[in-house]
């Protein structure tokens, strides 16, 4: 017995399971950029930098010249 994925996938053309096969096992090998900060944004990895001194300031230092 196959399931209504299954019947949905085996209606789709060749080419469509082939693009769908293609995004849903190779796309997804590595997360993407905004993947990885949505993440560390989100699981709260670095609150702890919310408690930390300001350690420099706008008046510290000399400008760096631009070319």
């Amino acid at each position: 017995m196959t399931s209504g994925s299954d019947r949905l996938i085996r209606s789709l053309s060749p080419e469509e399971q082939a693009a769908l096969a293609k995004k849903l096992f190779l796309d997804g090998a590595y997360p993407s950029t905004s993947d990885i900060m949505t993440l560390a944004l989100q699981d709260g990895s670095f609150d702890f930098l919310h408690d930390e001194p300001d350690l420099y300031s706008l008046d510290d230092g000399e400008p760096i010249p631009c070319p």
